[in-house]
């Protein structure tokens, strides 16, 4: 199972564009509301999700956690203790964790991107800690997939399919949505 984590103010297409490319590689995804089950976008979208917070299960099943992004959605998720323990449950289960636009400064404010390459929205890559700025704008380093913006969405989603489930899939949904 695949946890999108969404607070109010996150960036649309950065949780959109991700969920949709794991769906189609038949992933088991699940939408958190941080806070309830329904949350707001960064332009006022209202959004239900599949499950609260309270309601996130951290076991064997989980495979992946997906932090979108957007300045306050970022903040959001950061203040979050139920986005605080799947952080720390991955890190100790070796658990992939994705991360796109400001949202990987919660990876690195905490100092677990120290020796990676990673990347962030540029005003947020000062808060990547210790890691090596990646000159692509999607990058897997260990267990952290990171992205640049809303702008590589879709190449964030997609890094994320080849992650879970290879290159070869990822490529092929490529494809399929002529990319």
């Amino acid at each position: 199972m695949v946890y999108v984590f969404l607070a109010n103010g996150f960036e649309e297409t950065e949780a959109i564009a991700p969920i949709d490319m794991l769906r189609r590689a038949r992933l088991d995804v699940k939408t958190v509301g941080i806070g309830g089950k329904d949350v707001e976008s960064s332009h006022g979208i209202p959004m239900k999700t599949d499950i609260s917070d309270k309601e996130a299960e951290l076991s064997d099943r989980l495979e992946m956690i997906v932090l979108p992004g957007g300045t306050l959605g970022t903040e959001n998720l950061d203040k979050s203790p139920v986005v605080q323990s799947a952080i720390d449950f991955c890190v100790k289960n070796k658990i992939p964790m994705g991360a796109i636009c400001a949202a990987p400064s919660i990876f690195g404010k905490r100092g677990l991107l120290k020796g990676a390459v990673a990347t962030a929205f540029p005003d947020y890559r000062k808060y990547l800690e210790g890691a090596k700025i990646a000159e692509s704008n999607v990058i897997t380093d260990g267990l952290f997939t990171t992205a640049a913006g809303a702008g590589v969405s879709v190449e964030f989603g997609l890094e994320l399919v080849s992650v879970l489930k290879g290159k070869e899939l990822s490529n092929s949904i490529r494809k399929q949505i002529q990319c």
